[in-house]
C-alpha cells in the first residue's frame, strides 16, 4: 500500500521560517491532489494548501502570502514552505494525498508532524 512520510517540523521563532516535507511510496498509478492540513486540540482540522494534477493550488487566507505549496513529481513529494510565522500557526500539520493505486481511488494521510512557532 501506499506510505506518507512527513518530515521537517520543529521548533521556530515568530518571523522564522520551516519547509515541510511529505513523500509517498508504494504503488502509484497516479496522484490527483496533495496537500496539507493542520490541527490544533479542540479543534476541526483545517485545509492549509492543496496543489492539483495541473499544478493549481489553493490556500487558506490565514496563510495566503505566507505559506506556498509546491511538489517534485517525479519524488511524489509534496512541501510547504512556510515563512514569516506566527504563534497562531502552531499545529500539528498532516500531508493529505488523493490517488489511483493498487486498491484503486483511496486518500493516504501522513503521521503528522509537530509545528512550533514561539520566542
Amino acid at each position: 500500500q501506499v506510505q506518507l512520510v512527513e518530515s521537517g517540523g520543529g521548533l521556530v521563532q515568530p518571523g522564522g521560517s520551516l519547509r515541510l516535507s511529505c513523500a509517498a511510496s508504494g504503488t502509484i498509478f497516479s496522484i490527483n491532489t496533495m496537500g496539507w492540513y493542520r490541527q490544533t486540540p479542540g479543534k476541526e482540522r483545517e485545509l492549509v494548501a492543496m496543489i492539483m494534477s495541473d499544478d493549481t493550488t489553493n490556500t487558506a487566507n490565514s496563510v495566503r502570502g505566507r505559506f506556498t505549496i509546491s511538489r517534485d513529481a517525479s519524488k511524489n513529494t509534496v512541501y510547504l514552505q512556510m515563512n514569516s510565522l506566527k504563534p497562531e500557526d502552531t499545529a500539528v500539520y498532516y500531508c493529505n494525498v488523493d490517488l489511483i493505486g493498487k486498491m484503486g481511488f483511496d486518500v493516504y494521510w501522513g503521521q503528522g508532524t509537530q509545528v512550533t512557532v514561539s520566542s
